[in-house]
């Protein structure tokens, strides 16, 4: 009985294998070697670890979807594909869905907390100045800028210094990414992609 139990574990894992490509890491700069040594990691989080699967979608190739339920973005490849990588999103008072455009990029970028932010947190009040791209910066090492009808939003896709957070409802409304998979996602995604956050 034991071993028909291993044996059917081990076939499951061979299946499930079979579903599942990994996605190569992004080749780095140094500056970008640098800033993610000094970032905790937690390669622990298996399930969130980007990969190639079957495209569950339906969208047109080049879209990203983000499944704030399920806790991972998507971006559609040609052949039915999809490349899925682990996300935190908004929590429930903060959570955003919808549709816009990545119209800027930026690596390691400087952050300014909104106003609103402050008024909720008042800790964060110092940096209202802004903060310039690091290791401790919150967007961590890369964010898409997201824009409705020419406006932003105010909405990012980015990195973050707290890759513990990947998986959970955790932020202020934006969709966070390890640093590694957001430079990832940034190398593939040019200015006038689509998102779809559900």
């Amino acid at each position: 009985m034991k071993q028909t139990v291993i044996l059917a574990l081990a076939m499951s894992t061979l299946l499930g294998a079979c579903q599942y490509r990994s996605v190569n890491a992004p080749a780095l700069s140094s500056r970008d070697a640098e800033y993610i040594a000094l970032v905790p990691n937690f390669e622990h989080q298996l399930t969130h670890l980007p990969y190639e699967i079957s495209d569950p979608t339906g969208q047109p190739p080049g879209t990203i979807v983000v499944d704030t339920k399920e806790k991972y973005l998507y971006y559609v490849l040609p052949n039915k594909k999809a490349i899925r990588y682990g996300v935190a999103t908004g929590d429930e008072a903060f959570g955003w869905t919808g549709e816009a455009i990545v119209q800027r990029k930026a690596e390691w970028p400087r952050w300014t907390p909104p106003a609103e932010m402050i008024a909720r947190w008042p800790h964060l009040a110092p940096r209202a100045g802004g903060m310039d791209g690091g290791p401790d910066n919150p967007l961590g090492a890369r964010a898409l800028y997201l824009y409705q009808n020419g406006r932003d939003t105010l909405y990012r896709i980015h990195g973050t210094n707290e890759p513990e957070t990947i998986g959970r409802a955790a932020s202020s409304g934006c969709i966070r990414m390890r640093n590694i998979d957001v430079i990832d996602l940034f190398n593939r995604v040019p200015n006038g992609t689509k998102v779809i956050v559900t």
